[in-house]
């Protein structure tokens, strides 16, 4: 299963629109930078989301 089959929009979003695992290249962790800052995006064993500086 790839990225583009786990996710199907019902209608138009109005965000866009990242699947974690992408973001994530298939791991748990990204890092995401916002104003020079870098912002740490894991995937816990339960499936749920956690960003922290």
């Amino acid at each position: 299963m790839n990225a583009y089959t786990r996710f199907v929009p019902e209608t138009e979003p109005s965000a866009p629109v990242h699947d974690v695992y992408s973001l994530t290249r298939g791991g748990n962790l990204a890092q995401i930078v916002l104003d020079g800052k870098t912002y740490h995006l894991r995937i816990t064993r339960a499936g749920k989301l956690i960003l922290t500086k």
